[in-house]
């Protein structure tokens, strides 16, 4: 480890320089929405494939006839206390949006801010190589960035890519009658609580950290082989919120078995001992009135609002076994958590309950 790492770490706990956890920070969907709405919007070039209309993950622009760039950016505060693992995470995180979006990473750029007064520089250069460290694996470099001096430490990219513009894998496009299928366990926002609070145990962090930092590379390329219609990323606004926005861009509803949908071992008796993220509860704000609840109880409402940081992919489709097969193929976690159907766009209906 370089120069004094060790001694700052006990001293100076990374999460203790932040107001909230990963991608937990964020605004609130209804926060978000509102400051959103109040702006004109400006005229969109025709070569400009999806914007900010949907919610969708990435903006994605037409290059020529078989090659549109992927846009994206995505940064937060310190989700855990190692900085080689949050650098790990927030690289991830942020090139997820790419994946979801069905596109192939090409070259990413750093966003930091750090409070050089309280922290050492040889620790964010820990922070910087856990991101190199993930761009060398998803096989892309990294080409600069900008940084800023700040109180609350904060990092993450802006993350660029290809796609073909046939391909594209919006959020918009989910049909009636779509399995939905996520990849990836939940739970990462109440973990993430408890680290932060100090109540995490060193196995649960670790469970934690390795959902976080495993690239949706290898279910992006899945949902690409078995032609899925749509999908997106679960992060911040949590499973109910981002499949919200998927629904109501499509105009379809949807039903959800709570019992399918799987939590990382740890997670679930976190929840009803009351550890929740601010942004979880902002989130469970946001669905509440578009989800019919069904039995479930506040901390399995909370579980399913959940702010996740560096979650799997949502996607939706009509050829399920194809999905399946190909990532099974990948050796890619999943379940199938629910269907679309007719309904209310943006309506949720719950079944089953969520186990132990």
């Amino acid at each position: 480890m370089l120069g004094d790492m060790g001694d700052v770490r006990d001293v100076a706990r990374l999460t203790s320089f932040s107001h909230g956890a990963g991608c937990a920070c964020k605004l609130g969907p209804s926060q978000l929405h509102e400051v959103l709405s109040a702006l004109e919007p400006l005229p969109v070039p025709a070569e400009l494939l999806v914007g900010n209309e949907h919610a969708d993950d990435a903006a994605v622009y037409r290059l020529s006839d078989d090659q549109a760039l992927v846009a994206t950016l995505d940064f937060f505060t310190p989700i855990v206390d190692d900085a080689y693992d949050w650098g790990r995470i927030a690289a991830t995180n942020a090139l997820s949006d790419v994946y979801a979006m069905g596109g192939r990473p090409i070259f990413a750029l750093n966003i930091v801010a750090w409070p050089v007064d309280d922290l050492p520089l040889e620790m964010l250069g820990e922070v910087l190589r856990g991101g190199r460290d993930v761009a060398a694996a998803a096989g892309i470099p990294v080409v600069g960035g900008h940084s800023i001096t700040d109180p609350e430490p904060k990092y993450g990219m802006v993350a660029l890519g290809l796609v073909h513009p046939d391909r594209i894998a919006s959020n918009s496009r989910v049909p009636a009658g779509a399995t939905l299928i996520l990849t990836k366990p939940l739970g990462l926002g109440m973990i993430s609580t408890a680290i932060k609070q100090g109540r995490a145990s060193a196995e649960l962090t670790r469970a934690a950290v390795d959902v976080m930092t495993t690239l949706n590379r290898e279910a992006s390329e899945a949902m690409l082989e078995a032609g899925a219609e749509a999908a997106t990323d679960v992060t911040g606004f949590g499973l109910l919120g981002h499949l919200h926005e998927m629904l109501l861009a499509s105009g379809v509803a949807a039903r959800i078995d709570a019992g399918a949908v799987r939590f990382i071992a740890g997670s679930v008796p976190l929840a009803r001992e009351g550890v929740a993220a601010g942004g979880t509860r902002r989130n469970l704000e946001f669905v509440d009135p578009h989800v019919d609840w069904g039995e479930l109880d506040e901390p399995e409402r909370l579980l399913l609002a959940d702010a996740q940081t560096s979650g799997g992919l949502l996607i939706a489709t009509t050829r399920p076994r194809e999905l399946v097969a190909a990532l099974e193929r990948r050796g890619q976690d999943h379940a199938a958590i629910g269907v679309t159907l007719p309904g209310a766009p943006g309506s949720v209906a719950v079944t089953g309950r969520i186990g132990e």
